[in-house]
């Protein structure tokens, strides 16, 4: 029956089905993409759990994997995320941020930052919900939306910036228990003499308490997750107890007094009563607040002068909701570094009293700015990526995340929000600003308001502070093994393994170290710009990849969450930059620095990723971009560059014949020009990891192509005419001289060769003939010192001028010196040609050495198919000397008179029987010969301009006078670069033809043959 052919496992669906469609599809087929039916049975039974949970997960619970993941949004993602949220500053430095800024500005921080946090989540929910994102949170998210350069950068901020969020809390444990629940467990006394004595105490019971948390999350994450609920219930309760407080004020404000001394603001925990003396038994006796600042009896005391011209008044501590106070916290009141903190608004008499008895009022403990406010205020926001990073446990990720941290971040927004103007309305102003609440015996402040007791919100923000501490603990190992187990970084590697039940121990003891530098720096308001600044890169990166992925319109670029814009993307990546500089200018720079040093690293070392990201995306858009610009226009000769097509031949076993040609083209690519190596095969398609690997090692940066062809003149044809794309297009073809065509079995070899040289001139490219190429230097050699030789006879657009330029930049060739020769004929004045080409070399800005060799020879043309050397300088000339118009069109007719004249006689000249001389010509079969065609008139440039009506003879003659002038000089040079003869237009001749080029550059080591596509390369102007 049909339903048994459905489903019984889904390896067998498509075999027991296929009988009904085998007619339209190939069995092969059916194999490589499978059947509808088998696909949805897979997807049905995905598990979301990634790999780095699955054996924890197994260890601590079976059931759990076999019922799937249970969470909603509300347990999942919301409770999370505000206990992420609401934690130690709210308790420890909300108040002081409202004392120090006023009601108006620290509503300005809160606003800004949780601007920031809604503006990320709403690009987080955007990427979180394109698709199923594995436990592992922002880090995936990131990396696989950015690439694994960005992720990396990413993840490890995130990874420090929650490290760094471990030692924070553990400072603030630590706050909360040295100061308001055991003062007398401190080591070292906070004496005047001894400023650091509370930060020394922090470091110790923080290394402490760091050690015991570490065990604990060592032991078994089980018990950080059944304590989670412990600790969210102390947040919650501290901040019911907050507003049963605030509630309670309006009615009946708390008895809690504060003593003022003129208006200073007085520790009161070394006094019990603010009186400067009582009466007790009808007799006046001095309090203990007389003797700190009097010495001696009471009728012949010496005081403090301050003292004795001040009255002491007694002020609420806690005024209420209804009393009107906050109107004198609505504005901002910034204190200098240990100065005392002072009523505003209370008149006092002013003395020139020494500050020995500083010590005994409350004090600033350093000086106080918006923007100091800002990095310290931030951490208070963060944690809003708790929802994603346990989005393996979530029944529904793609509904939950987004809901859960919205919500989640409009909760804790208006808590905040609501907290700063109950504080500046209820709190009086110094206590606000009393960072350590010594003015109300040591109470933390938030807690002067707290009903039924002070001890609720203590107690609780002790638990909450422990709590997250733990969770911070637990999650930075994982997102740590998260990033070494992605394999982008070699150097973390160690820290992906784990314990056989999943436990990344490595990565716990590394973020032990690191939380370690966070509590020896020990102070809470020093190490929370730290960890702004991690977190900010992080928010920055996160909307950075929703406005890419939104702009580039990307396929794939689904998500179920659809309200999100690239400029609120863009406005949250703006406003996290700005608040990174805003909070500490240094900090941003460094943690910018690292991310770049992360970057480039893993763009050098990193594993090869492709994740379908969206910087990939940005990349082919640019591209397309760069390209369809190109193709608007030819290039003009000043940006003209060797974009090179590199013709390789492989062996039988598909290895690159010549490795050396690749070397020889990275020494040539100080032109930053495009390079395409390509090959042709006939019948296989395997070499093109050869390619790429020959290239990697000669460190070629290009791209590599493999033409499948039947046979290699065709590909290779084809290779010239369509590489490239647009304007990206190759202008020179660099191929190696056929060794050994003489020799060969088959003609096929050089055949091939002058079908390629034909093919480049008939499309108007230039052509790079290495010859004996394999003696040509490695990219790891270093030549000493010797010539690069130009011999210039015929000029084709300059390229012979432009190669050893490029050459020389390289440092294989760097110490070489370049000269440049060229050919007079007798009645030429070569004094005045040498003047001019050293002119002309000035202006071109190349330094060259310059020779012109005379040969015996007849009448040389200077108009020939290609422009020659001779006319080329006269026209330069010109325009450089500025002759007048005149004298132009006089030297002009002069240059034409002589080449009609020069092609008259030499057509007179010209043999009718050239086409039936066809043996192949030889350089002993010329000598034989020489005596009889000595009348010939032979010239130099006859070789270069290949008419049909010379005869073969007459050429090897040429060749033969050339190449003894060319070893002559240019024996000893380490290259040799020589204008290339085209091939005859009779395909009959094309053996002679490599006999000539054989004879032209015999007993030379290194030899370049060029041939120009006749446009300038090269200009004078700038």
């Amino acid at each position: 029956d049909f339903k048994s052919g459905v489903v019984h496992s889904s390896d067998e669906t498509p075999r027991e089905t296929s009988s009904l469609i085998t007619p339209l599809y190939s069995q092969d087929e059916m194999d490589s993409t499978p059947m509808v039916s088998s696909l949805l049975n897979k997807l049905a039974n995905y598990t979301n759990i990634t790999q780095g949970v699955i054996e924890h997960e197994k260890a601590e619970s079976e059931d759990r994997i076999q019922r799937g993941p249970q969470m909603g949004t509300f347990i999942g993602v919301f409770l999370p995320c505000m206990q992420n949220i609401l934690g130690v500053i709210l308790f420890l430095r909300l108040t002081w941020i409202v004392g120090s800024a006023g009601i108006m500005e620290a509503l300005a921080i809160v606003f800004m930052c949780c601007s920031c946090t809604m503006l990320t989540a709403i690009s987080m929910s955007a990427i979180a919900t394109n698709g199923v994102v594995p436990a592992g949170g922002s880090y995936y998210m990131i990396s696989r939306a950015l690439g694994p350069e960005f992720g990396g950068a990413v993840g490890l901020c995130f990874y420090l910036g929650t490290t760094f969020a471990g030692s924070m809390y553990v400072l603030g444990t630590m706050e909360i228990f040295l100061t308001y629940i055991m003062p007398n467990a401190a080591v070292f006394k906070a004496e005047t003499g001894e400023p650091n004595g509370m930060q020394n105490n922090m470091r110790i019971y923080g290394t402490c308490c760091l050690a015991i948390m570490a065990l604990v999350v060592f032991v078994g994450v089980r018990y950080v997750n059944k304590l989670a609920l412990v600790f969210l219930s102390c947040v919650m309760l501290s901040i019911m107890a907050i507003y049963a407080g605030v509630i309670q004020s309006a009615i009946k404000p708390p008895d809690s007094q504060v003593c003022l001394l003129g208006n200073r603001t007085l520790q009161n925990s070394k006094f019990d009563k603010c009186l400067k003396t009582e009466v007790i038994n009808n007799v006046t006796t001095p309090t203990k607040l007389w003797t700190l600042f009097c010495e001696g009896d009471l009728g012949n005391a010496t005081c403090n002068e301050y003292f004795t011209q001040n009255n002491l008044t007694v002020i609420q501590a806690v005024p209420g909701l209804l009393s009107g106070v906050i109107s004198d916290n609505m504005w901002a009141h910034y204190g200098q570094d240990k100065k005392i903190v002072e009523k505003e608004g209370k008149s006092s008499e002013q003395t020139s009293d020494n500050t020995s008895e500083i010590s005994y009022y409350v004090l600033n403990d350093f000086t106080t700015f918006f923007t100091l406010l800002v990095g310290i205020y931030f951490p208070s926001v963060t944690g809003i990526m708790a929802g994603s990073n346990r989005s393996g446990d979530l029944r529904d990720p793609q509904r939950s995340i987004p809901t859960g941290t919205i919500m989640a971040i409009a909760t804790t927004s208006f808590i905040y929000i609501s907290c700063v103007v109950l504080f500046g309305a209820c709190i009086d102003g110094v206590v606000l600003r009393d960072k350590y609440g010594e003015s109300v015996r040591g109470t933390l402040v938030v807690a002067t308001l707290a009903w039924p007791s002070s001890w609720v919100i203590v107690i609780g923000s002790f638990f909450s502070c422990c709590g997250a501490g733990l969770q911070s603990l637990t999650g930075a190992p994982r997102i740590l093994q998260a990033i070494a187990r992605d394999g982008i970084m070699p150097f973390l590697q160690v820290f992906g393994h784990s314990r056989s039940n999943g436990e990344p121990t490595w990565a716990l003891l590394l973020t032990a170290a690191i939380c370690e530098i966070g509590i020896l720096i020990g102070s809470l308001d020093n190490v929370a710009p730290i960890l702004s600044m991690f977190f900010l890169m992080c928010y920055l990166f996160v909307n950075l990849a929703c406005a890419v992925q939104t702009l580039l319109r990307t396929p794939n670029w689904r998500p179920r969450f659809k309200f999100y814009h690239w400029s609120l993307s863009f406005l949250g990546m703006s406003l996290s930059l700005s608040l990174m500089f805003v909070s500490s200018w240094y900090y941003a720079l460094v943690v910018l620095l690292i991310s770049g040093c992360i970057y480039k690293y893993i763009e050098y070392r990193g594993a090869e990723k492709e994740w379908g990201d969206g910087i990939r995306g940005l990349s082919l858009n640019a591209a397309q971009y760069a390209l369809i610009k190109l193709e608007e226009a030819p290039p003009h000769t000043k940006n003209w560059r060797p974009q090179l097509l590199v013709l390789l031949k492989l062996d039988s076993d598909l290895g690159v014949k010549h490795p050396r040609l690749l070397s020889f083209n990275s020494q040539l690519k100080a032109g930053k020009g495009l390079t395409i190596v390509c090959s042709v095969l006939e019948g296989t398609y395997m070499a093109r990891e050869n390619i790429k690997a020959a290239m990697a090692m000669e460190k070629t940066k290009g791209f590599c192509h493999v033409v499948v062809s039947s046979n290699q003149r065709d590909g290779f044809s084809h290779l010239i005419q369509s590489a490239g794309l647009g304007g990206m297009k190759h202008n020179a073809v660099l191929i190696a001289w056929p060794a050994n065509w003489k020799q060969a079995e088959s003609s096929l070899s050089w055949k091939n060769f002058i079908e390629t040289v034909r093919e480049t001139t008939a499309v108007h490219q230039a052509l790079l003939v290495a010859k004996n190429i394999d003696t040509f230097p490695t990219n790891q050699d270093r030549l000493a010192e010797g010539t690069i030789d130009v011999w210039w006879i015929v000029h084709d657009g300059g390229l012979l001028m432009l190669l050893p330029f490029l050459l020389r930049q390289h440092k294989v060739w760097r110490r070489c010196k370049m000269r440049i020769f060229t050919v007079a004929q007798m009645d030429d004045n070569s004094i005045q040609m040498k003047k001019d080409l050293q002119m002309f070399l000035y202006h071109l800005r190349l330094d060259a050495k310059v020779e012109v060799v005379e040969m015996n020879a007849g009448d040389i043309s200077a108009f020939t198919y290609e422009k020659t050397l001779v006319m080329e300088q006269r026209s330069q000339m010109l325009k450089q000397m500025q002759l007048s118009k005149t004298e132009r069109e006089r030297e002009a007719q002069l240059i034409h008179d002589r080449n009609t004249k020069s092609h008259a006689t030499l057509n007179d000249k010209a043999t009718p029987t050239s086409d039936r001389v066809h043996m192949t010509w030889t350089k002993e079969k010329l000598i034989s010969e020489r005596n009889r065609l000595r009348e010939a008139n032979m010239t130099v440039r006859d070789i270069f301009n290949m008419k049909p009506d010379q005869t073969n003879v007459r050429r090897m003659h040429t060749a033969v006078k050339l190449n003894e002038v060319v070893v002559n000089k240019s024996q000893g040079a380490q290259l040799v670069l020589l204008n290339m003869p085209g091939p005859p237009k009779n395909k009959g001749g094309d053996e002679n033809y490599m006999e000539f080029l054989e004879v032209l550059t015999e007993g030379l080591d290194r030899v370049l043959l060029v041939r120009g596509s006749g446009r300038e390369v090269i200009t004078i102007y700038s």
